[in-house]
């Protein structure tokens, strides 16, 4: 029973507690409901809240928006109405050039129109003159008939043979200065060439002389020298064949003979008997010929040398022998065998520009003086006796050819005898080659001026070049540019009468007219 009502007590208990638990927790859900209906309410008014704030902000922006809109075509509408302004400026300026145009063309209109009346008026004059003028001309050709007999068929012809002279005189003249633009263009090459020949050879070279003085240690060696009765100094004489001045000069004896060879044996015996001092005519005999074979030797090297430097090959033995005698020749004091060694580089490097043998030049140009080696035992020209020698020696042609050539004993006929004759002169003309007496020097310079100033209208002229040039300076005022040319043909034609000279002498005549003033 108790069990029972426990039972019971506990389902009360347990339904008291369901019903006081559903009520509270009904409670509670009403009180949630009710805070959730406050948040509600809140969160609806906090929206509508930023809505209207969110509205304005709109509302402001789209105001602003607006008023930018609006300024911005407030601004493109001003800047358009400029543009529209601007344009209308300018086709208010363009109708006013149109118009402008417009008038100008007009009044051109009417200045063609007056112009061409007054065309037509001077046609009409003109087709009057005309008409006149052909009257005239007929009474003139009538009148000039009458008064010179002829007819007018004869007066053409009479013209037609003046105008072919006036024709045949232009065209001479045309041909003359071609003439003379071709031989100038001629010259400035052949001097480019010459110069560069020149240029590319420079060749150390002293001046020298045939020594003929033999210097003694003291005057009793001259007794020595004569000797007993003179029997020395004629052995000397009879054995070397030159000729021994012993005169008041102190310490010097001078050796004389046409033949450099012979002169050289004898100096160098003579040195070598005073340095012996063994002197009489068998230790003179004695030392003689060994001079003499050793002179034949120096000579024979001298040769062979000056075809080794050359470079040219398969030469008769005979030529190099005389090659080496012209060491002991000289030509107003230049030393033959040398000039013939510059003659030979000069003939080389110029055909060497030219496209010609370089070696058949070289030949020639040492070759072109062999004659000199005997000119003092052969009659004639030294130039025709090396031909000579060269043909008896085998020598080609064209060598031979340019040696007879060179000093124009013959005349020239090919481009190698000419470029002997070009170096030849180049070789002698060039400073320090060739030595004159200072007198016959100054005065032969003096002479070409005086020539020159006893000439109307000279002022003042002046030797160069050694006096193979001579420039001539005039008056402007008294001479004119014609004159300058009749002027140089005269003092050359002077010249030509009053002096000896070698070569060949420009005269240059000099004519400048000078304007001045200053700037102050």
């Amino acid at each position: 029973m108790d069990t029972l009502i426990t039972i019971v007590l506990l389902l009360l208990c347990f339904g008291l507690g369901l019903g006081i638990g559903f009520l509270l927790r009904k409670k509670i859900i009403e009180q949630k409901i009710s805070s959730a209906e406050e948040i509600t309410k809140k969160i609806i008014s906090d929206a509508q809240k930023e809505a209207e704030t969110l509205r304005k902000e709109a509302k402001l922006q789209a105001k602003e928006e607006l008023y930018r809109a609006k300024a911005e075509f407030e601004k493109e509408t001003r800047n358009k109405k400029i543009e529209l302004q601007k344009l209308e400026k300018r086709l208010s300026q363009k109708e006013e050039n149109i118009e402008k145009k417009a008038s100008l063309i007009d009044q051109k209109e009417l200045l063609i129109a007056k112009r061409e009346k007054a065309v037509a008026s001077q046609e009409k004059m003109v087709k009057e003159m005309e008409e006149r003028y052909g009257q005239l001309l007929e009474e003139q050709k009538k009148l000039l008939e009458k008064i010179s007999g002829m007819t007018s068929e004869e007066a053409k012809k009479l013209l037609m043979q003046s105008l072919e002279n006036e024709a045949k005189h232009e065209s001479a003249r045309t041909i003359r200065r071609i003439e003379e633009e071709t031989k100038e263009n001629a010259d400035k090459l052949a001097r480019n060439i010459i110069a560069m020949a020149i240029q590319r050879y420079s060749a150390d070279y002293v001046a020298e002389k045939t020594v003929s003085v033999v210097a003694l240690p003291n005057d009793e060696m001259k007794g020595r020298i004569i000797g007993r009765e003179g029997r020395n100094i004629r052995s000397i004489e009879q054995i070397t064949g030159v000729d021994l001045i012993i005169d008041d000069t102190p310490e010097t004896i001078l050796i004389s003979s046409f033949d450099p060879i012979r002169r050289e044996i004898a100096r160098i015996a003579l040195e070598r008997l005073i340095a012996d001092g063994r002197i009489h005519p068998s230790r003179i005999e004695e030392i003689v010929e060994k001079v003499r074979q050793e002179m034949e030797t120096t000579i024979r090297e001298a040769g062979e040398q000056a075809i080794f430097d050359i470079g040219i090959q398969k030469i008769n033995p005979e030529i190099v022998r005389l090659l080496g005698r012209l060491k002991y020749r000289t030509s107003y004091d230049q030393n033959v065998l040398q000039h013939s060694l510059e003659v030979a580089y000069l003939c080389g490097l110029m055909a060497g520009e030219l496209g010609l043998n370089i070696k058949t030049a070289k030949r020639a140009g040492l070759l072109h003086d062999i004659g000199k080696a005997v000119d003092h035992e052969v009659e004639g020209s030294h130039a025709i006796i090396g031909a000579d020698l060269a043909k008896k020696y085998g020598e080609p042609e064209e060598i031979i050819h340019a040696i007879a050539a060179h000093h124009d004993d013959v005349k020239a006929q090919t481009v190698l005898a000419v470029l002997v004759q070009a170096s030849d002169a180049l070789s002698a003309a060039r400073p320090g080659a060739r030595r004159e007496m200072l007198g016959t020097y100054i005065k032969h310079l003096k002479d070409l001026e005086d020539i020159a100033n006893s000439f109307k209208g000279v002022s003042k002229s002046y030797a160069v070049q050694a006096g193979r040039e001579i420039r001539v300076m005039v008056e402007s005022s008294e001479v004119s540019d014609d004159d300058a040319v009749v002027l140089s043909k005269d003092i050359s034609k002077k010249i030509e009468e009053s002096l000896t000279y070698p070569g060949q002498i420009k005269i240059t005549v000099i004519r400048e007219t000078r304007a001045v003033e200053y700037a102050k």
